[in-house]
C-alpha cells in the first residue's frame, strides 16, 4: 500500500506545479472544472486553488508514507507517479494548446 500512496503523492506533486504556476502568473490553464472538462480553460484562481489542492494532499500521503532514502523502491514509486503523469500531461495539454483536441 505504501508504494500506491507513493505514487500518487508523486502525481500530486507533479499536477501541483503547473497549476500553481499559472494560477500565480495570472493564466488560465485547464482543470477538472473547466468546459469542456479538461479541455477549456479556468481562471488563474481556481488553478491557484487546484494546485494549492493538490501539494496538500501530495504532503499528506508524503507525511504518511515517508521516503527512507533517495536510493529506495520508495522513491522510486514516487518519482514514477511524477514521471508518468509529467509525460502524459505534457502531451495531453500540448494537444489542448494546439487545438487537437475538442
Amino acid at each position: 500500500m505504501s508504494f500506491i500512496a507513493l505514487f500518487f503523492a508523486g502525481a500530486f506533486l507533479l499536477n501541483c506545479i503547473p497549476h500553481l504556476a499559472a494560477g500565480t502568473l495570472g493564466q488560465e490553464l485547464p482543470t477538472p472544472f473547466a468546459r469542456p472538462r479538461g479541455i477549456g480553460f479556468s481562471s488563474p484562481l481556481v488553478n491557484f486553488l487546484w494546485g494549492t489542492v493538490n501539494l496538500v494532499v501530495g504532503m499528506v500521503l508524503l507525511e504518511g508514507h515517508p521516503v527512507p532514502a533517495l536510493l529506495s523502491p520508495e522513491a522510486g514509486a514516487l518519482l514514477a507517479g511524477f514521471g508518468l503523469l509529467g509525460q502524459h500531461l505534457a502531451r495531453r495539454f500540448g494537444k489542448v494548446r494546439e487545438g487537437k483536441l475538442t
